[in-house]
């Protein structure tokens, strides 16, 4: 099993330079940076995890930034994005961020997506709420047809253009793995088109979790796939649950970093370390 971790990467929090040398150092795996790109001070959207939004969503970092620099102090730690709102993004804009990290990682980034939850951040971009898995799906489609081909051209009803030339191509072929997050009644569906793994948060699937594994692995066997790699977001730092999602067939665990400073975080990471067996 890997071991992941994900954080918030605040202006106030631990610089994402020291934790990346950190994690590297303690033996994790990889490190993933959620994305938002402002809060809108309406708060129309109730946040999923009940009560107040967290201070930390309004002060994000840009994930490209953060994994490039990462990418930057590092040599075998992956960086990723956990996830990538993709239906608030440029696709040829952003098909060009993946290549670049990936190329001056030397094929490190593991490209997590989701389709969020903030309806009024998604309006700020110009993005209906109710299409938002719709847009994902084709400006997806459309950055694999850019990272696939010297000439890439696309015509989908939300995404148009003509031929172009785009380079850097990313290292790892054909393009960086594709987590998809998510967990609802079409999830599925979406990482056997266009997924290369699953990437759900373990606090809300539950029960449902191993289940939805089983079905995961039983479809993409029928459909000529090898087994795909599932990647748990908000995972305890508790050898029985670590042992239980084994159990269950999941790949990576990821566990959760407050976005504090060095004093905090860095003793975190090595108690996380212990439990992982690291």
């Amino acid at each position: 099993m890997k071991f992941g971790l994900q954080m918030f990467p605040t202006d106030y929090a631990i610089p994402v330079t020291d934790l990346g040398r950190a994690a590297e150092e303690l033996g994790f795996e990889s490190l993933f940076f959620p994305e938002h790109t402002h809060i809108p001070t309406s708060r129309r959207t109730p946040w999923p995890g009940g009560g107040e939004l967290p201070k930390e969503y309004s002060h994000t970092l840009d994930p490209f930034v953060a994994c490039g620099a990462v990418a930057a102090v590092t040599k075998t730690l992956k960086v990723g994005t956990g996830v990538c709102l993709v239906m608030q993004r440029d696709p040829i804009t952003t098909a060009k961020e993946v290549a670049s990290v990936d190329h001056l990682s030397g094929g490190r980034f593991l490209f997590g997506i989701g389709g969020g939850w903030n309806e009024d951040e998604m309006e700020n971009h110009g993005t209906d709420p109710k299409l938002r898995w719709k847009i994902l799906r084709e400006r997806i489609l459309a950055m694999k047809e850019i990272w696939t081909n010297e000439e890439a051209e696309f015509h989908g009803k939300f995404v148009n253009f003509d031929p172009i030339w785009q380079w850097p191509k990313p290292v790892q072929k054909p393009h960086p793995p594709i987590l998809v997050g998510g967990a609802g009644p079409h999830t599925l569906d979406r990482v056997l088109e266009y997924g290369d793994g699953w990437m759900p948060i373990g606090g809300r699937t539950g029960a449902v979790l191993a289940q939805m594994i089983r079905e995961l692995q039983e479809r993409a066997k029928a459909a000529g796939r090898g087994p795909i790699p599932v990647s748990v977001f908000g995972v305890p730092p508790s050898k029985e649950v670590i042992e239980q999602y084994a159990e269950m067939g999941v790949d990576r665990v990821i566990f959760g970093v407050r976005p504090e400073g060095a004093e905090q975080v860095l003793p975190a990471l090595k108690r996380y370390a212990e439990v992982a067996g690291l």
